[in-house]
């Protein structure tokens, strides 16, 4: 079971609605037989901006960020909570509306391509290693490709 809490704390001009939230959040975790929880929290460019420079030092406000949860590990290695948490995503609404214009993407499939994305980070996937960044990419569009989105990353070279 997914259990979604959406913090709206900024507007736009289309926002998905929590069930397309929820939708892509499920899809994404689908590989996780768990339960999950998580948080989606949509901000303005200020609280995107201080987010950003306090956790990752750039003092720009970016499209998602993820913030996984920190369970301890016991000294066996394994968690010492059992519990669903999967952790944050932040996304930051004009950020997401403007790259959807410059990048000629339609609004939903950016949306959607975000959240997919911010969950992924959540499961432990990453893209800093060329590999580790096709494995997350393959994934990325299969997924969106059965909501019938396009590929988020053709055009890149």
């Amino acid at each position: 079971m997914l259990e979604l809490d959406l913090q709206l704390a900024s507007e736009g001009k289309q926002l998905p609605s929590e069930a397309q939230f929820r939708d892509w959040c499920a899809l994404a975790l689908r590989q996780r037989s768990a339960d999950s929880e998580l948080t989606i929290r949509l901000v303005d460019e200020a609280e995107g901006r201080e987010l950003n420079h306090t956790w990752r030092h750039k003092n720009y406000a970016t499209n998602v960020l993820s913030f996984p949860a920190d369970v301890p590990d016991g000294p066996d290695g394994v968690p010492l909570l059992d519990i669903p948490l999967l952790g944050d995503l932040v996304i930051c609404v004009p950020v997401v509306e403007r790259e959807a214009i410059e990048q000629g993407k339609r609004l939903e499939a950016h949306w959607a391509h975000l959240v997919i994305h911010g969950c992924l980070h959540l499961l432990g996937y990453d893209h800093i290693e060329d590999l580790e960044a096709e494995e997350m990419e393959t994934l990325e569009r299969i997924l969106l490709a059965e909501l019938g989105h396009p590929d988020p990353y053709a055009g890149d070279e």
